[in-house]
């Protein structure tokens, strides 16, 4: 994780992206959308997953200290997954983010976006207390669905697990980023 290689995949995953993003004709309605997923995607949890006690997902998830961790809201940017959001930016996609992230760590999580690099969005979408029971795999299917019912067009969905890519409404194209600490089915 903290050598080169973790770093040339997700490059390559932000190259294929970006590389289908620019060939697309945007129509210039505004409705052209790219998801992504927030931790492991956007934001690295790294820092927190490399301490000797979490051993990089090798040992016990413990959920206390990760939401201590996740309540400093300084989680790094991935610098290619930055970079390819600006890049989408400037094609005039919209992003949203979609995240299993607790509604009641929206400001926190603003503020983390904001300071990593990430300045404008239009959504930002995160769990309701209604909905902490539902597996990633619905949720964000649940919410895919209701952007298009809003009339988004979703051209490009990114996420670093199988459950930010697979259900319904995945959009045109879906590029995994590479996760090798854990796995949410």
């Amino acid at each position: 994780m903290l050598g080169g290689q973790y770093r040339r995949d997700c490059q390559a995953a932000a190259n294929s992206a970006y590389n289908y993003a620019k060939s697309i004709n945007l129509p210039k309605d505004g409705r052209s959308i790219w998801v992504f997923d927030i931790d492991e995607t956007a934001l690295s949890n790294l820092p927190y997953y490399a301490q000797p006690d979490n051993a990089f997902g090798a040992k016990e998830y413990n959920e206390t200290t990760f939401q201590i961790w996740e309540k400093k809201g300084i989680a790094p940017p991935v610098p290619a997954i930055l970079d390819l959001y600006k890049k989408l930016l400037r094609l005039g996609y919209k992003i949203v983010f979609i995240s299993g992230k607790s509604e009641s760590l929206r400001a926190i999580t603003t503020k983390n976006l904001k300071n990593a690099g990430y300045t404008t969005w239009e959504k930002l979408i995160l769990k309701q207390t209604s909905e902490s029971g539902t597996t990633a795999l619905a949720y964000k299917s649940k919410k895919r669905k209701e952007l298009e019912a809003l009339r988004y067009r979703i051209v490009g969905n990114m996420g670093d697990q199988w459950s930010d890519l697979l259900g319904t409404h995945v959009g045109n194209r879906t590029f995994k980023v590479p996760d090798p600490m854990f796995y949410i089915g």
